[in-house]
This record gives C-alpha cells, sequence and structure tokens, in this order.
C-alpha cells in the first residue's frame, strides 16, 4: 500500500495531527560542503551574548522555515558569533536554544536568494527543565527503587524521558500512566513479553507508580531539575571551541499513525536518486521515502497486521529496499516497479539488514542470510557467541561482520565459514554497531563499556578506545573519508568524534534532547544522515567550511 503526504503546514499539535510530511532543504553538503561554498541560498548571521554583555560560546541558533517542518541549527563560536548558511529563499523564525537561558526569537524574517542578514541575540537567565536533561542526568538524579531499575532496563531501550513523559509533569494521576504502560505493553508486545524476560503485570504497576511519582500531580521532583542539591554534578560541561563548526538539517515528521509518533528508526540515503529511506518504529509499519528537493515522503504500509517493529531498512542497487521487520521476524522487500512490499517469514530473530554484493540480503538478530533467488534463509549459528547479533557489517569482499554481544564474528561470503574473535573487553560488552573501514579495518561501539574497537584483519589485532564523558555509550557509527569514527551517545546526548591518529575526541553538542539515534549513514556529499525517532525527526549533519582541521586540535 502506498499513501502519499506532502506539506499543507506546520503542526501545532503532538496527538491531533494526522497528516506526514517533511520540509525542504535546498543546499548543503556534508563534511567537504562544495555545495555550501557555492552560496547557493541565503545566509543569517549575527553575535549571541550572554546576561553578562559578554560574547557567548556553544548557543544554537535555528532557522525555523514557516512553511515547511525543517530546522536549521548552528553554533555560536567563542566570539558569540554564528552563521547560517544556504537557506532557501522563504519565511522563518530565528531562535535561541541554550540550556538554562533564554532570548527572544526574531518572527516572519523573510529570506530572499542569497541576501544575507543580519540578527543578534541577548541571553537572559532562564529556567532548567526536566525536558534539558540527558537520560544519564536524569537516572543520577531520580530516586532510587525497583520502579527506576524497571523503567532504566524496559522503557530506556527505545526511548527516554524527555519527549513522552517530562512535557506532561504534573499533569497526569496513576490512571493515565497505567494507560501509558499498557499501551506499550499492547503495541512493543514483542518486545515487552520475550518469555525469557516478561514484563509482568506487577512490572507494568510498578513501573506506572513510579512514573506517576516522577511526573503526576503530586510529583516528588522540583518543577527544575537546577533545584536539586545533585544538579551541578551532572550538569553538561561547556562545548569546547573545535565543536562549534557543525551544522544540523532536521526535517520534522509529523504525528501518524496509530499512537501518533512514527519513530523514524533510521535514515539511508539511496545513490540512485539521493532520497532517504526511513524504517518507521514500533506500530507504524511503514517505510517512508524522503525527497529532499520537493519535500513529500511517500509512506508504504508492510502487510503485517500488528506491530511489526520495522528496525532498518536500507535500498538495493536494483532499486528495491528490503527491510526487517522485528516485532513479526520477518524480511520485506518493497518492488520498485509496483511499489508493493512482499514479506518473507523466518523463524529466527530480524534486526538490521544489509544488501550484499550478489543481492543476497544479510541481517542481524539471528545472524543469517536470505537468497532472494531460491527464497531460502540460511542461518549462522555455533561457537562462544551463539547465534544472536545486534550490528552487522559487510566488507569490500562481501564477508559478513557481527557485533555479537561479547564477541566480533565473521562469516565468509563464499564459503560461509564462520570465525569467531575476543576483544580484550569481553564481558557485558552490548556490542552495538558496526563499521569496516575502507582500509579492511572493523570498528565497533562497544555499548556498556564507553569504547570504540578497531580489529584489524590481517594482523588479528585488537586495539581498544577510551571514550570520554561519564556515560559514553557509543551507539549510532560511521567512518568519514578522512577515517575519523562518528558515533552517538545514547545517554548524554552528544555526538562524537574520534581521531584515530591522535587518538583525540571531539563532542558535539546535539540540538535536542533524547536523541536515540541509532544508525549513521553518509551520502555523496559526505554528509551523514540519522534519525532521532524520540523526536519524530530525521535529518544530517556536516561541518561547516569542509572537514575543518580545526576539529582535529
Amino acid at each position: 500500500m502506498r499513501l502519499v503526504r506532502t506539506i499543507a503546514g506546520l503542526a501545532t499539535g503532538v496527538l491531533f495531527v494526522t497528516s506526514l510530511a517533511y520540509g525542504q532543504y535546498l543546499a548543503p553538503s556534508g563534511p567537504t560542503c562544495n555545495a555550501c561554498s557555492r552560496g547557493r541560498g541565503a545566509t543569517v548571521a549575527g553575535v549571541v551574548k550572554g546576561p553578562d554583555g559578554k560574547p557567548f560560546m556553544g548557543a544554537f541558533v535555528q532557522a525555523q522555515n514557516l512553511k515547511k517542518p525543517i530546522l536549521v541549527s548552528v553554533l555560536s563560536g567563542q566570539d558569540g558569533r554564528y552563521r547560517i548558511p544556504n537557506l532557501s529563499a522563504g519565511e522563518y523564525t530565528l531562535q535561541i536554544h541554550a540550556v538554562g537561558f533564554k532570548a527572544n526569537s526574531y518572527a516572519n524574517v523573510k529570506l530572499a536568494g542569497r541576501q544575507h542578514a543580519s540578527y543578534n541575540f541577548a541571553l537572559e537567565k532562564g529556567m532548567v527543565h526536566w525536558g534539558d536533561l540527558s537520560v544519564y542526568q536524569g537516572q543520577k538524579l531520580w530516586p532510587d527503587s525497583a520502579g527506576k531499575q524497571l523503567v532504566d532496563q524496559r522503557c530506556f531501550a527505545c526511548h527516554g524521558f524527555q519527549n513522552f513523559w517530562a512535557p506532561h509533569m504534573g499533569q497526569a494521576d496513576l490512571t493515565v500512566w497505567q494507560g501509558l504502560v499498557t499501551y506499550m505493553r499492547t503495541g512493543m508486545g514483542y518486545f515487552l513479553n520475550n518469555p525469557r524476560r516478561p514484563f509482568t503485570d506487577q512490572d507494568a504497576a510498578t513501573s506506572a507508580e513510579y512514573l506517576t511519582s516522577l511526573f503526576g500531580k503530586n510529583s516528588v521532583l522540583p518543577e527544575s531539575p537546577a533545584d536539586m542539591p545533585g544538579y551541578k554534578e551532572v550538569e553538561d560541561p561547556p562545548p569546547s571551541a573545535a565543536a562549534m563548526n557543525i551544522v544540523y538539517v532536521e526535517y520534522e515528521l509529523l504525528p501518524s499513525g496509530p499512537g501518533g509518533h512514527p519513530m523514524p528508526w533510521s535514515a539511508d540515503p539511496d545513490t540512485k536518486d539521493g532520497s532517504a529511506w526511513m524504517p518507521n518504529y514500533g506500530d507504524a509499519n511503514t517505510i517512508g521515502r524522503l525527497n529532499p528537493e520537493t519535500g513529500s515522503v511517500e509512506l508504504f504500509r508492510a502487510p503485517n497486521q500488528s506491530s511489526a517493529g520495522i528496525h532498518s531498512a536500507v535500498p538495493a542497487p536494483d532499486g528495491s529496499v528490503w527491510f526487517t521487520e522485528q516485532g513479526a521476524n520477518k524480511l520485506g522487500r518493497w518492488d520498485p516497479k509496483t511499489q508493493q512490499i512482499t514479506e518473507y517469514q523466518d523463524d529466527a530473530g530480524k534486526h538490521t539488514a544489509r544488501v550484499g554484493p550478489t543481492g543476497e540480503i544479510w541481517f542481524s538478530g539471528a545472524r543469517g542470510s536470505f537468497n532472494p533467488k531460491t527464497g531460502k534463509f540460511t542461518h549462522y549459528g555455533g561457537g562462544p557467541s551463539g547465534n544472536g547479533a545486534y550490528g552487522i557489517a559487510l566488507d569490500q569482499e562481501g564477508d559478513a561482520w557481527y557485533a555479537s554481544g561479547n564477541y566480533l564474528v565473521r562469516v565468509d561470503g563464499k564459503t560461509r565459514q564462520i570465525e569467531t574473535y575476543t576483544p580484550p573487553t569481553h564481558q557485558n560488552n552490548f556490542d552495538r554497531r558496526i563499521q569496516v573501514d575502507s582500509d579492511g579495518s572493523v570498528w565497533f561501539a562497544e555499548y556498556n563499556h564507553g569504547k570504540l574497537t578497531r580489529f584489524d584483519p590481517k594482523t588479528k589485532q585488537f586495539k581498544e578506545y577510551q571514550l570520554p564523558g561519564p556515560d559514553p555509550s557509543p551507539y549510532a557509527l560511521w567512518i568519514d573519508n578522512n577515517h575519523d569514527i562518528w558515533y552517538s551517545s545514547e545517554w548524554t546526548d552528544i555526538i562524537g568524534r574520534f581521531d584515530p591518529s591522535t587518538g583525540k575526541t571531539v563532542i558535539y553538542p546535539f540540538p535536542q534532547s533524547e536523541n536515540t539515534m541509532r544508525e549513521f549513514f553518509g551520502d555523496s556529499e559526505g554528509r551523514i544522515w540519522f534519525a532521532t525517532p524520540a523526536n519524530d525527526k530525521v535529518g544530517y549533519f556536516y561541518i561547516a567550511g569542509g572537514a575543518s582541521e580545526s576539529a582535529r586540535k
């Protein structure tokens, strides 16, 4: 089934908007940013000053298109100056986002093509809200209880508290929170009701009571987390000057489907036409195709009737798109000619998909592959790692590499021989994403230990790199053309850029809390695409002026 929807205006509410659309952004390119240097659009620049009248570094200055739901965000530098490049002609709101501060916005700013406009901002002290925090900060400040452990282990596996709970603080009683927990048990039943780890009625009651204590009408928390004695200990440090040159472009996905939240899990650019494909998780049961040139999105609904839990969607060279249904243990294929979806049932887990050089589909969840010509699934289990895996990547030889719990697993694409390698740290790793660099080296993220690990297939040697920060929790992973490793932090809402040649990491703030980024994908322009499912947005980021050497200092 195909649903085509285009822009009809910006959303004015969260639960009551039923159309789906994305914004349009017509210019920027990625770290090399050739299109940016050509100056195809309008530019807004100016200075941000703090309450003391001095230049303020690290405030997000944002341009919100009033006709299309798109947000462009840049940071003010050491001298307080900011620059938002290549905005398409139109009408905008210019606004500031800086935790603990506020400033007047500029409404109805009309920009013509290649116009240069100047707007300055003066910050005032403001309130820190619970929705401004990272999951790490919330966990540190909340009171301990059995409910806290359940929320941490079961709810935060898919989302945090900032977007779904914090906005309703003080408004809902126990009955409402019980209803929300019940909805999640239904919509995410394949995840929460695993027989090996069931989410029981008592777990549901305990979770609802804890959420009510935190965000209900009689919350045990103060209105602002800054009023808690432990806030200073978990307050984010100021960003470094090396991180001020990042640009974020975000397309907003308006509420759609029974639950109201599409939760796009990733955004994979299609090299054939420049569109980006998105798996919409939970009970949305759709994959979406974003056309960046028009701002339109086409939705294609999977036949699966219950919550499919579409976790991954990747375009293939023949124009088809393959996706995984975590909730149904299926692979799906979208046909570019008929624009219809065919599902292939399997009896093993489905998590992330990759298209091999011969058209074979490799997947994680349970390690396996699918031959579209024969319709046959093959599974690759055994060894100390069992048969489960989270991340998957294919190398230039067509071999499949899996981040498999506490181990690294290679499946030879020709012989199907399985090799298992044990990293130096191999207890409670919870290895997440994995990538293969152009030099053949394999990189993966040790989520629980806050490390990036490199494996050399020639020497069979590992090298681990400890990431900075209180809880780095590396999740999404990408290797750029400079061999730098980009990662997202699940618990601290930042993006990191690790330079293997120096061992240094640059930490970049992100304009939204609860980034929940699952995967990174690069495009031909060098931009790195992402989805932030808790914010119902997809987008990309790049370094202004190209791969700036300032980020390496």
